[in-house]
């Protein structure tokens, strides 16, 4: 019996491992990653958050800021129009000028607004990652300096700009001498400004090779006007005609805004043999000082006309010649006495041509 019964125990089947299968593997797989969820939502919530909230600030203070500057320049605006069209108008900048450099300084001052607090945001972005700045810092700083190296012009005209803006040096209808060209100003920018000259070409020179300028608009300008009369004129009614002159030409318009002084005589400025010369100056707004010249100069020679009070000329230059020499038909020569002008002197004998030899009868 009991020989028996072993085998029929052994024989029984013995239990072998399940192998897994595809299904289960994927169940495994979610179940772990939404472990992993659950245990770091709520760092990444933490995180979200962080950035949502420094992105909303840095927009809200971008945009605060720049609102600010906008409002800053319209109200500078506002008040150059309200000075324009009144009698200080023409002591102060005109509503041109005052409008490019108002919109430059805002222009600059809003996207340095807006560099400044949106690479903050983005360096605050960046470290709430957990992301290291420091090799993104070093590579910064070499790029900045190889494009600074490279573009090094761009950067100085740039610069020289903001600082030429900033101070006012000079802006648009100021007649201005930049070294490297002259003429009236038509536009400012931050790298280039735009001169007219005098012949109507424009000129566009970069901000950061002007070296020194010399503006012609600012403060005040100084007419001069120089009279010449003949040597043996009276002085003292020369002076005192020249002055009622003046006197005239500030009461009318628009003369009376233009001259911010009387008109002032201020004595000979040179002496001649025939003539001497007459020294006028009068201190007139900016950029008038060649219209007022022209109007006195008028008004001075119509003045001394009516007092038979003569204009002589400048002393002629020794190497130009007269007028009569130029013309040889209003130009009389006398020929310089010569002895050939005697038949019978012996020069004139000899200069006569000799005869030809009588030829020989021809025979026949």
């Amino acid at each position: 019996m009991f020989w028996s019964a072993a085998p029929a125990a052994d024989a029984t089947p013995t239990p072998t491992p399940s192998t897994p299968t595809p299904l289960k593997d994927a169940q495994e797989s979610a179940t772990n990653a939404a472990g992993w969820v659950q245990e770091n939502w709520s760092t990444w919530l933490s995180i979200g958050l962080r950035i949502a909230l420094i992105l909303v600030i840095a927009f809200v203070l971008r945009t605060v800021v720049r609102r600010a500057i906008t409002k800053l320049i319209e109200r500078m605006n506002r008040t150059a129009q309200a000075v324009d069209g009144t009698a200080l108008a023409g002591l102060l900048i005109n509503a041109e000028r005052r409008r490019q450099r108002s919109s430059a300084i805002g222009s600059v001052l809003r996207s340095v607004a807006s560099f400044l607090i949106m690479g903050t945001a983005a360096l605050m972005i960046l470290s709430t990652l957990q992301i290291n700045l420091a090799p993104l810092l070093a590579s910064a700083g070499v790029a900045g300096v190889a494009i600074g190296f490279g573009a090094r012009n761009l950067v100085t005209d740039f610069l020289s700009g903001v600082f030429m803006i900033l101070e006012d040096q000079y802006g648009v209808g100021d007649s201005i001498d930049a070294g490297v060209a002259s003429g009236e100003v038509i536009e400012v920018g931050l790298r280039v400004t735009k001169l007219r000259g005098d012949n109507g070409e424009i000129w566009y020179v970069r901000n950061g090779e002007v070296k020194r300028i010399g503006n012609l608009s600012q403060g005040w300008a100084t007419a001069g006007v120089d009279v010449q009369i003949r040597a043996d004129e009276d002085l003292e009614q020369v002076r005192a005609l020249i002055t009622q002159v003046g006197v005239d030409m500030a009461k009318e318009e628009p003369w009376n805004e233009r001259l911010w002084e009387p008109i002032e005589v201020l004595g000979l400025d040179a002496v001649f043999l025939d003539s001497m010369v007459v020294k006028v100056t009068a201190r007139t707004m900016p950029g008038k000082a060649l219209g007022v010249e022209r109007e006195l100069r008028w008004r001075i020679k119509k003045a001394l006309d009516e007092a038979g009070i003569r204009i002589v000329g400048r002393p002629l230059d020794p190497d130009l010649q007269p007028e009569d020499a130029a013309n040889p038909a209003t130009t009389t020569t006398v020929a310089a006495p010569s002895a050939l002008s005697n038949p019978d002197s012996p020069q004139s004998l000899a200069t006569t041509p000799i005869p030809p030899p009588a030829t020989p009868p021809v025979q026949k």
